[in-house]
């Protein structure tokens, strides 16, 4: 089976490279990346410059390889539309340094490169780790990853949807098991004031989260309480349930 690999975090990130060789014992994998850190780009894509694409080699795998100069939705579809002439069975996107959990979805470029498979008709998974002073285990991640992957892949590769998997920062033995939620509140950023400029402006700089209680039977509750998390996701941001109601308006 064949298996695009893509990622937000860049090319050369530790993340992507330990999942590649951890997928490339029992799949074909091509990786296709951006060239450089392209974290919370959401579903961006470029289209006021070209695109440049290297194949590249990185150490330890056989996997081929490929930078792209763009968004993580950028490689997909160059990845798709012109990279593999093979047809490919489904999309992994990963690992991401840090949890995409809750409304973080919404901007994260690891899930959005996922759901750009999917408007493709491709089953995908975005995997992302928990990074936690400092700390994160890839290894930890891949292992789960390829876990899921084994025991859905059948059913995975009937339907075309989107996974959205969170790994907690926890000791092989400390995690508690496999969670199946739905995604978790919202917890707002806020900025700081760094400087004020000669004219009146303000420089201002994202410093930190809300602390908040999660609500029971999301992801950011689950992976407080040492859980994996799998969350089903869709491009269709449609809400079908006021469809009738919106209509009666007019």
């Amino acid at each position: 089976m064949r298996v695009l690999l893509v990622n937000d975090d860049g090319i050369h990130s530790e993340g992507i490279r330990i999942l590649a060789k951890e997928l490339e014992k029992d799949y074909e994998v091509i990786v296709v990346a951006p060239e450089e850190q392209k974290s919370a780009q959401s579903q961006a894509i470029t289209i006021s410059k070209s695109l440049i694409v290297k194949e590249i080699e990185l150490d330890g795998l056989k996997s081929k390889a490929y930078s792209v100069s763009g968004t993580p939705a950028d490689c997909v579809r160059v990845a798709l539309d012109k990279l593999i002439e093979k047809p490919v069975d489904f999309v992994i996107s990963g690992i991401n340094t840090g949890l995409n959990a809750g409304m973080d979805v919404l901007y994260s470029g690891t899930v959005s490169a996922a759901i750009e498979a999917n408007i493709y008709k491709l089953p995908s998974m975005a995997i992302s780790a928990e990074w936690l002073d400092g700390k994160i285990d890839y290894h930890l991640a891949a292992k789960y990853g390829r876990y899921i992957l084994e025991k859905a892949r059948d059913n995975f590769i009937k339907n075309n949807i989107v996974l959205s998997i969170n790994i907690p920062y926890l000791e092989n033995d400390q995690v508690k098991g496999i969670k199946v939620c739905k995604i978790g509140d919202i917890i707002y950023d806020y900025y700081i004031v760094e400087s004020n400029g000669e004219n009146g402006e303000k420089v201002l700089k994202l410093h930190g989260r809300q602390d908040v209680e999660f609500e029971e039977d999301t992801d950011r509750y689950y992976l407080s309480q040492g859980y994996v998390t799998i969350t089903p996701l869709h491009y269709d941001l449609t809400n079908f349930n006021l469809i009738d109601k919106v209509r009666s308006w007019l």
